[in-house]
């Protein structure tokens, strides 16, 4: 019998699929790091420095960063227009997570 088989297994691993999803897609870490970095990113600053993310890839992961409260989108009225993606306190909360991601990175990969 597999012990992953039983409801109070599944039961106790909702909370990491929530965290899986949240942050599932090849670029959403590097997005949450570079914003943490500098504290607030403007588009086309992210687009140089995610190499090879498409427009429409880095789009959708903002939006679906900002719909889940981890980003904040600040679009001021100027022409051209000016948008500045800042961490929320939620993303901001995920710092040290992502920081021991970091570390775990440099000492095992």
């Amino acid at each position: 019998d597999n012990k992953h088989n039983k409801p109070k297994q599944f039961e106790r691993c909702k909370s990491m699929s929530k965290l899986q999803s949240l942050i599932s897609g090849k670029w959403k870490i590097l997005i949450i790091w570079y914003i943490c970095v500098y504290e607030k990113q403007r588009f086309n600053e992210l687009r140089n420095r995610l190499d090879g993310i498409t427009h429409t890839t880095l789009t959708k992961q903002l939006r679906e960063l900002e719909a889940d409260g981890i980003i904040a989108r600040t679009v001021y009225p100027v022409v051209p227009p000016k948008v500045e993606y800042t961490l929320t306190e939620k993303g901001r909360s995920f710092v040290p997570v992502l920081m021991e991601m970091q570390h775990w990175s440099e000492e095992n990969l």
